[in-house]
């Protein structure tokens, strides 16, 4: 979501985070990402937690078809994009077919030319109509979003900014029905990010679902209430 250059420690893989280009393999697609790290900052990398959460859509066997999606803070639009693909429709038979996931991708106004040059050039032209790419600043573009009116809530490394929590949990309690499920991965790097996670158990039953100790991302589950469904 913050356009704001990220401070890089030792480990972080310069090289790949200022190439201009990324390219990934998930649902049976080699999605090739165009990146702009000096231009727009962390919203023009992708990174390992946008890839652990990829992962996990694709091997968990969570299913999207028929399903309403929004992803907070897209980025590279890496996460929304194989949601889309995931969620691909299919005929069950020849009067038949199951609907495809609709997908909603968000991020601020300043990225949105970036990001919607990846959606488009990642997609299948049958798929496009199913991925709207969507300004969306956290907790001042709520009227533009029914409320409670999607079933999953998709965010990758959008936990890091300490000014943004208030207006992130604004978001996901407007966006949320007590069905939709929340994921969101990232590395638990500070203090903050503990405080973060406070703040979600203040209105959220949360859980850890996943942790990638590869790459050191966490997948936490939310919902409200105190519900703990199956996908």
């Amino acid at each position: 979501m913050a356009l704001v250059p990220y401070e890089e420690g030792a480990g972080w893989g310069a090289r790949q985070l200022h190439s201009p280009a990324a390219a990934y393999r998930f649902a049976s697609r080699t999605i090739r990402l165009k990146q702009d790290w000096r231009r727009l900052g962390v919203a023009a990398v992708v990174w390992d937690a946008a890839v652990v959460l990829c992962t996990y859509l694709e091997m968990g066997g969570i299913d999207l078809r028929d399903r309403s999606v929004i992803e907070l803070g897209a980025g590279t639009g890496l996460l929304g994009i194989v949601a889309t693909l995931l969620g691909k429709g299919f005929c069950l038979h020849i009067l038949l077919y199951r609907l495809g996931a609709r997908v909603t991708i968000t991020d601020r106004a300043a990225a949105l030319e970036f990001l919607e040059s990846n959606v488009q050039a990642n997609l299948p032209s049958e798929l496009r109509p199913r991925a709207v790419v969507k300004e969306l600043t956290w907790g001042k573009d709520l009227g533009n979003f029914p409320p409670g009116a999607f079933d999953f809530i998709l965010g990758a490394d959008i936990v890091y900014l300490e000014e943004t929590f208030a207006e992130l949990l604004q978001t996901l309690e407007h966006l949320c029905s007590e069905q939709t499920v929340i994921l969101l991965s990232c590395r638990i790097r500070y203090e903050r990010d503990h405080k973060f996670l406070k703040m979600l158990r203040g209105r959220f039953s949360v859980y850890e679902v996943h942790y990638d100790s590869s790459k050191d991302v966490h997948i936490y589950k939310a919902q409200r209430g105190s519900r703990k469904d199956d996908f």
